[in-house]
């Protein structure tokens, strides 16, 4: 093993910063604000996870969406930690269920019920184009797909977005595309007649 100096710090007085730093705007590619699952690892859970320690888990991590697998490792749904909050839990409490025995699967939507959107019209899409077509969604996050190799490539985030465009929108709450288009429209000027 190689050793390393260590030196000290009191010297330094700047950040580094990214040099390809970019504004972005609703011209800007789709692309800029995908998660791509070819660069980034995927953030997935197992469906026999306890749904209490998992909202614990991704409170901590400030993780705002799990994708949920089966001991397979194939996709089966996903979990935002909206549905995994402590209402949605005591509702099922109240139902009779108990705590214990909750399972992500309880409050995970389904493949079977989720809507995605062609990787390769991301591609050539802008980020206001993504925002018009998910406004009537009013989903938080929408998955991408890769119709050639029949595989989920990323997902798109209404938070992210909103950070990326620095929009006056408190991302700490769940943030839907339609509230990010609400907070990019111009406001209706009044009628001159």
């Amino acid at each position: 093993m190689k050793k390393l100096t260590l030196h000290e710090v009191e010297a330094v007085d700047e950040l580094a910063w990214p040099a390809n730093h970019q504004e972005y705007s609703l011209h800007s590619p789709a692309l800029d604000v995908f998660t791509d699952f070819k660069n980034v690892k995927p953030l997935v859970i197992d469906a026999h996870a306890s749904a209490v320690e998992v909202e614990s888990l991704m409170k901590k991590a400030h993780v705002r969406l799990k994708l949920v697998i089966d001991k397979k490792e194939h996709f089966i749904g996903l979990v935002s930690y909206d549905s995994l909050n402590s209402q949605e839990i005591v509702k099922k409490l109240v139902k009779g269920d108990l705590r214990e025995n909750l399972l992500i699967t309880d409050f995970m939507i389904p493949k079977s019920k989720l809507k995605a959107i062609a990787y390769a019209d991301i591609a050539n899409a802008k980020i206001g184009d993504v925002i018009e077509t998910l406004k009537v969604a009013g989903q938080q996050h929408c998955l991408v797909i890769d119709r050639k190799d029949h595989t989920i490539r990323g997902v798109l985030s209404a938070n992210d977005i909103a950070k990326k465009l620095h929009l006056a929108i408190d991302v700490s709450t769940p943030t839907s595309f339609a509230s990010i288009f609400e907070a990019i429209s111009p406001i209706p000027q009044p009628l001159v007649v």
